[in-house]
């Protein structure tokens, strides 16, 4: 047996030990940087002698995060189905609109400016003539939550399908491919990675979305999500109820964030650069 061939197997354990080693330090250093931010809010709690109506300790907002899980778990799952449903209704949307776009000249000109004036006017602005119009208080929130998660992804694929190679496009041409073809086997492939961050863009917005809009509704009842319910904590000054909605906002982000960022690994760590593994 050549020492090619024996050391083989010691080259492969050194790298699943490096992979596993780096796996290890990236979740073990965020949990000692949150673990340490506690200690030192605890730690000001308790030396500080600051009443909990300004600002709880942790060990109250965990108190309060059990006792109110009957009143806080429903309204994340309002919270949740309302950014799910936005983001999916701007995926739709936001790919439809950028194919649209690019197969013309004049109709982008014509038409990519109407997205613009949506993204650049304030969703506080315009979400009390969305509350009048729309049928229900949820569909207003949904629609909210759609317009701003809308334009990163139609931004985003616009670009992706724009930056294409020429030299691709001229192959196709010469092969006589019908410029559906070239838009499904070519065009579509190389925006995944700008599609891929226009997701993680969108996800993260359209929970924001979902929860001003929910501020400038204030609709209370049995289908009220957390942004009402961090509002009602804070006029009965039940702040550590108001600190146990936000970290379950933070949570819900973090999750969106990681699961989108997850799809984007599944798609790109095969071929893209962005997500290839380097030795260097």
């Amino acid at each position: 047996m050549s020492d090619e061939t024996a050391a083989a197997p010691l080259l492969v354990k050194t790298v699943a030990s490096v992979r596993s080693r780096d796996l290890a330090l990236r979740v073990l250093i965020p949990l000692l940087v949150i673990t340490a931010l506690i200690l030192i809010w605890y730690a000001y709690v308790r030396l500080s002698g600051v009443p909990p109506y300004i600002l709880p300790g942790p060990a109250a907002v965990a108190s309060a995060f059990v006792t109110d899980w009957g009143t806080l778990a429903p309204a994340l799952w309002v919270t949740t189905k309302i950014t799910l449903m936005s983001l999916m209704l701007a995926l739709v949307g936001g790919v439809g609109f950028a194919i649209f776009l690019v197969q013309s000249r004049w109709i982008e000109l014509a038409f990519y400016p109407l997205a613009v004036i949506l993204q650049v006017t304030p969703i506080v602005a315009i979400s009390p003539l969305i509350l009048i119009y729309a049928p229900s208080t949820q569909v207003a929130l949904l629609i909210c939550a759609f317009l701003v998660a809308f334009f990163p992804i139609l931004s985003n694929m616009v670009q992706g399908l724009k930056s294409v190679d020429h030299n691709l496009i001229n192959l196709f041409e010469l092969y006589g491919a019908s410029r559906w073809q070239t838009l499904l086997f070519l065009k579509l492939p190389a925006a995944q990675p700008y599609f891929m961050t226009g997701l993680r863009i969108g996800g993260g917005l359209a929970l924001i979305a979902a929860v001003v809009a929910e501020f400038a509704a204030g609709s209370a009842g049995a289908g009220s999500d957390l942004a009402f319910r961090l509002l009602e904590a804070q006029y009965r000054l039940n702040i550590p109820r108001l600190f146990a909605a936000l970290l379950m906002l933070s949570l819900l982000g973090v999750a969106i964030f990681a699961v989108t960022s997850f799809i984007s690994w599944l798609a790109l760590h095969r071929w893209h650069e962005s997500s290839l593994k380097r030795e260097n």
